[in-house]
């Protein structure tokens, strides 16, 4: 392993590949600490400082931001708005028939879907700055009764807003340009990678304070579960089912075409980590409503604003787990059926002339996949939501905050990442040297 490693800085082009990857990274990192305009940047510290726990929404866009949101910074945003703008352009191939069309152009094609992804990501970069700016002011962003909390903003006037909203919306639209430039000249996917460093950056201190609250056996027994939860995660990640296709021999002049044996991937876990985000975010949903339907003061508050308080706002009650475990079982899949269209991969096959053994081509094939999707979509569902579970029970349990690193969103990212990041260095590896970095 130390021999390939050294490898990797011998070969110039991978380590000039390398170096850039890291400083993008750095500064990335660097933009995280930087506050925006007109923002109180010790009063946002000792907000933060009383206050170690975010729920709903923020918590997961904190998340993903690795911290920048709460600390009201330039890249307040992170790279949330691409990943919503991503997944609800992806959602529109099935409703416009223009966006399928456009995918199926091939290069061209996806390249205009990119674009529409960008034009949307500012968009949503737009809105969403101007939310935590309204929620900021109002002093609702921290659970504290602090009064410095209500003070974050130091200009309320309408230019330094504004000027507060084009600076978030800039520091999304330069995100969104540093991870391309990773793509093309780095190593990896560079929105994957500023995610991965955002997720892992949060580490360290999530389990600093599980060691300052519960002391340090504690510590390790989390530190051990949380290996034992990442070689499950491995595992789960690379299974797949492997639906066997043949080609039929073709005589084309005087060369012959097919005849070679391949497979359908079908992994265990074909949605990803969307379905938790889409969980998160609906969750959220009910505790925004009553957060807006506050009762003045004196004034009682309504049944139903009361119910969502108590069972849908905190993360360690068993309905608030319930709900989420089956939204996350029912999104997933809702998204593996839009992602993977059996009819269509059907009739790629008939058309160059594959077949699966013992099936007929064309509908009969269709629905052999549909039904093997199915099947192998009801265990990586529950794999998912028994992995987003883990914080909740971390937070109930050991006193954790939701950010817990060994469990949820964070932990099938950072795995997913590395995994796909680790072939591609063993690739470019193999490319140069004939051995790759793992054997």
């Amino acid at each position: 392993m130390f021999n390939a490693i050294g490898r990797i800085f011998r070969t110039p082009d991978l380590r000039r590949k390398l170096g850039f990857t890291l400083g993008i990274v750095a500064l990335f990192r660097l933009g995280s600490f930087i506050p925006a305009p007109f923002v109180d940047f010790s009063n946002v510290q000792a907000c933060l400082a009383a206050s170690q726990t975010t729920t709903g929404l923020y918590e997961l866009v904190n998340l993903f931001s690795g911290g920048a949101l709460l600390q009201l910074s330039i890249f307040a945003l992170g790279i949330m708005p691409y990943i919503t703008a991503s997944i609800i352009v992806q959602l529109l191939r099935v409703v416009i028939p223009h966006f399928e069309t456009l995918y199926k152009e091939g290069q061209s094609g996806q390249g205009r879907l990119t674009q529409y992804t960008r034009y949307l990501t500012i968009a949503l970069a737009v809105l969403q700055s101007t939310t935590l700016i309204t929620v900021a002011r109002s002093g609702a962003l921290f659970p504290s009764s602090d009064p410095s909390c209500s003070q974050l903003i130091t200009n309320d006037a309408w230019y330094a807003i504004l000027l507060m909203v084009i600076t978030m919306t800039a520091g999304t639209g330069l995100i969104m340009w540093m991870g391309e430039l990773i793509t093309e000249r780095g190593i990896g996917n560079g929105m994957s990678l500023l995610i991965f460093t955002s997720i892992a950056s949060s580490f360290p201190g999530s389990l600093w304070s599980i060691a300052q609250a519960r002391g340090l056996d504690t510590f390790f027994v989390v530190l051990a579960v949380g290996i034992l939860v990442v070689i499950a995660v491995v595992f789960v990640e690379q299974s797949q089912r492997r639906v066997p296709v043949q080609y039929a021999k073709r005589m084309v002049g005087r060369r012959t075409y097919g005849g070679n044996n391949t497979y359908i991937p079908i992994k265990v876990n074909m949605a990803g980590v969307v379905p938790v985000i889409f969980a998160s975010s609906l969750l959220y949903l009910p505790a925004l409503i009553a957060q807006f339907n506050q009762p003045a003061a004196g004034e009682e508050p309504q049944a139903w604003v009361v119910w969502i308080t108590n069972y849908l706002t905190k993360g360690d009650h068993p309905l608030y787990m319930l709900l989420y475990f089956l939204l996350i079982v029912g999104f997933t899949y809702f998204y593996v059926a839009i992602t993977f269209n059996p009819d269509e991969v059907s009739e790629n096959m008939k058309k160059y002339g594959g077949f699966i053994p013992g099936i007929r081509a064309g509908r009969p094939t269709a629905e052999y996949l549909d039904y093997v999707l199915t099947r192998i979509t009801l265990p990586g569902s529950f794999y998912l939501g028994a992995i987003a579970l883990l914080p909740l029970i971390a937070f109930s349990l050991v006193g954790a905050n939701q950010n817990f690193p060994f469990g949820g969103a964070s932990i099938l990212i950072i795995v997913g990442v590395g995994l796909e990041t680790v072939k591609q260095i063993d690739a470019q590896l193999q490319q140069r040297h004939y051995e790759g970095l793992l054997r």
